[in-house]
């Protein structure tokens, strides 16, 4: 019997390692081949955008602009290509390297029928751009080819990892059954100390392969909305910015025209929220004072929420210098202060404020920068903090359901917490604690989505 158990609970623990390296070979696989599908579609609408602002205005430095981003382009697809791993990916990306040559001449062909006819009409019409739209047309299939061969790679890593789920199951149970037939004391002790906290483990895992398979498609889906709504919208704010220029300061169409603007500004910024939660960046982490991102948040803030009668406080915070991306953690912070001060009806008050501490990582001291951003307003019901941090989940009619999410991944990829508490009818307390020293490398990046 001890050699029997000794069996089992040896296979336990390599089912055990199989299920762990699975779940990190997902992590890995959608924070590379992800970031680099996205990445080059994203590339090919930027390219797009100003190519439509310099058939626009002619503008000189508009053409340089192109050129630059399309030179970016073309060195980093070269820079790619090693960092695929799949024969798939990347025969897709040496014809994705052929057609952007393509692409670029046909824009350099349109370029020099206008510099050599300067009175051609700004609007060209359908002939003249006929092979850069095919041409551009060709790179965007290619893109979502290799978004697609990067789902297949998925589905292949969710498949394994189910199948390691489902053996470590049988392999459980079956433990379970031979153990209690040849004692029943042994077999409540294994139970205990090996069975139980493997079966908790496996329904974390279950839990965990279910969430990546369906936020990485939630994460594709928002990116490729993103694009398609970006193209048209920079096509109408180049038209729109002709149209300002052509009208009087005073008339009604100018001030018909500045609310067309806002809108548009509003969609961007909509746009701009999808593309960061399907596509995130990793942080750049720089010295900086630790005070520094509260008082940036309260010269950009203050003046906003006096307006609305909320005051915002500023607690004195330690000196100190911690290593961190400045604008990420920037966002972080403004998008907390935003959502307490919209918590709050009436008059109220939003208190931030910072403390350096220290805890416990694997063992060993880690001293850590506590950012709190405290607030008088309602607090948050049940119903929603069940789902608050859950992607496009949203209480506000024109929120897009994805600024805690977002500042959750930020605060993950700096190798720390976002955490919360609250009291209905008493407010709420957010704290984001970041690492002195920054990422420890203890943790991957998490794809679009994952916290």
């Amino acid at each position: 019997m001890g050699l029997m158990a000794v069996v089992i609970i040896l296979s336990a623990i390599r089912s055990r390692e199989r299920l762990s390296e699975v779940r990190h070979r997902l992590v890995d696989v959608q924070s590379e081949s992800l970031q680099i599908a996205e990445r080059f579609r994203h590339s090919i609408s930027e390219l797009g955008d100003a190519l439509i602002r310099y058939r626009t205005t002619r503008d000189p430095q508009d053409w340089e602009a192109f050129q630059g981003a399309a030179g970016d382009l073309d060195a980093w697809i070269d820079r790619q290509k090693p960092r695929l791993n799949t024969p798939r990916e990347k025969e897709i990306m040496l014809q994705i390297d052929r057609a952007y040559d393509v692409y670029r001449a046909e824009v350099a062909a349109v370029h020099d029928r206008m510099a050599r006819d300067p009175g051609l009409s700004a609007s060209m019409g359908v002939q003249a751009f006929a092979g850069v739209r095919a041409a551009r047309e060709r790179l965007g299939e290619l893109g979502a080819a290799l978004a697609d061969a990067h789902r297949e790679r998925i589905n292949r890593l969710l498949a394994d990892a189910n199948e390691s789920a489902a053996r470590l199951g049988v392999l459980l149970l079956g433990s379970l059954a031979l153990l209690l037939l040849f004692g029943t004391g042994f077999g409540v002790l294994a139970y205990r100390d090996l069975i139980a906290p493997l079966r908790v483990k496996l329904v974390e895992s279950q839990a965990l392969v279910e969430r990546h398979e369906k936020l990485a498609s939630l994460g594709m889906l928002a990116a490729g909305v993103a694009h398609e709504i970006r193209n048209p919208l920079t096509a109408i704010k180049a038209t729109l910015y002709l149209q300002l220029k052509k009208a009087d300061r005073e008339s009604p169409e100018r001030s018909d025209l500045r609310v067309v603007e806002r809108e548009i500004v509003r969609l961007e910024r909509i746009v701009n929220d999808f593309l960061c939660f399907a596509r995130p960046s990793p942080p750049v982490l720089t010295p900086i004072a630790v005070a520094e991102p509260l008082f940036r948040v309260e010269r950009l803030l203050r003046p906003v929420l006096e307006k609305r009668q909320v005051q915002l406080l500023v607690h004195p915070v330690p000196e100190g210098t911690a290593r961190m991306d400045p604008e990420q953690i920037h966002q972080v912070l403004i998008n907390l202060v935003q959502n307490s001060s919209e918590s709050i009806k009436g008059t109220g008050r939003v208190t931030i404020g910072g403390r350096i501490l220290e805890r416990l990582v694997d063992g060993e001291p880690e001293r850590v920068v506590l950012y709190e951003v405290t607030d008088t307003g309602g607090g948050i019901p049940p119903e929603v903090e069940k789902r608050l941090f859950d992607p496009f989940f949203s209480t506000k009619s024109a929120g897009t359901g994805l600024g805690l999410s977002i500042a959750s991944r930020i605060v993950q990829n700096h190798g720390g917490d976002l955490e919360y508490q609250t009291q209905v009818g008493h407010g709420t307390t957010f704290g984001v604690r970041i690492p002195l020293a920054g990422m420890s490398g203890k943790r991957p990046l998490l794809p679009a989505g994952v916290s």
